[in-house]
């Protein structure tokens, strides 16, 4: 009995995982830059919690009874995975609006540090500072960019950016060697993970670079360039999401039918003790 209760109670809580992280890709489907998030689950065994042999002394729980004590199947968290795979770009028409082509990132300097992101939507202080819709600074090759208000901006897909016809800075972008090491930290923000190495390596925008196909063979591909005057949808699939959460809720009500099953014949059986008594 307590193997299949307690088995559909870590299946329920996986299953509220798995909505809880749909959910949250759907509230942002409309979210500029938005990558959506998976996660996958694997089954470990754990003795059950009360096959423990007790400390007589601390009454502490002290090692279980194994191998002899039963064991149950436990969902544990194996990956929380980030897909990176580039958004549709959708043209506004603003010069600080901008798009990444490619896989990288734009540096943002917040008050807890360096952070990246893909939302390129910007602004200009009234000091004539770049910064993102939450006031943080976008960063460039030398460090924050500056406007002076005093012509047309331009920005190439290098990352040059001209106010008049003269330069005013170079737009820093970035990409890592190992994208597990760069996780999601609030704000549509990245930061690098403590669970798994990651080094940033500068980009140089179109130009060529060799990089390792899927059979191991090296290949040419051109680096990211940045789009003026658009700005990167998420790449949420609704239609995808909207199976996953259906799934996901058939799953959780199939745990929950186990539970109260399992619930229903426990009760029996007491019952019938008691009448037996």
């Amino acid at each position: 009995m307590q193997e299949a209760i307690y088995s559909a109670v870590f299946g329920a809580l996986s299953s509220e995982h798995r909505m809880n992280i749909i959910s949250n890709n759907l509230a942002n489907v409309s979210t500029t830059g938005y990558k959506t998030d998976s996660v996958t689950f694997k089954d470990v065994f754990v003795p059950f919690a009360h096959d423990y042999i007790l400390d007589s002394k601390e009454h502490l729980r002290a090692k279980p009874l194994w191998p002899d004590a039963d064991v149950i199947a436990k969902p544990r968290l194996a990956e929380h995975k980030t897909d990176f795979a580039q958004g549709s770009l959708r043209k506004t028409g603003d010069p600080l609006d901008l798009a990444i082509q490619g896989d990288g990132f734009f540096k943002i300097l917040t008050p807890d540090g360096v952070r990246y992101t893909r939302n390129g939507h910007f602004n200009a202080m009234p000091n004539g500072q770049i910064v993102d819709s939450n006031g943080n600074p976008l960063l460039g090759t030398d460090g924050p960019i500056f406007l002076s208000g005093s012509g047309v901006v331009e920005i190439d897909p290098a990352g040059n950016v001209s106010e008049g016809g003269a330069q005013v800075g170079t737009i820093a972008l970035v990409r890592f060697d190992n994208p597990r090491g760069v996780i999601k930290d609030g704000q549509n923000l990245y930061k690098l993970s403590e669970d798994f190495e990651a080094n940033e390596m500068a980009v140089t925008p179109g130009m060529p670079e060799i990089v390792a196909g899927s059979d191991g063979t090296p290949q040419t591909r051109i680096s990211p360039v940045i789009q003026q005057g658009f700005l990167e949808s998420s790449n949420v699939e609704i239609v995808t999401e909207m199976v996953r959460m259906i799934e996901v809720n058939r799953v959780f009500e199939a745990y929950q039918k186990i539970m109260r099953g399992t619930q229903d014949m426990d009760s029996s059986l007491i019952k019938s003790m008691g009448k037996s008594v």
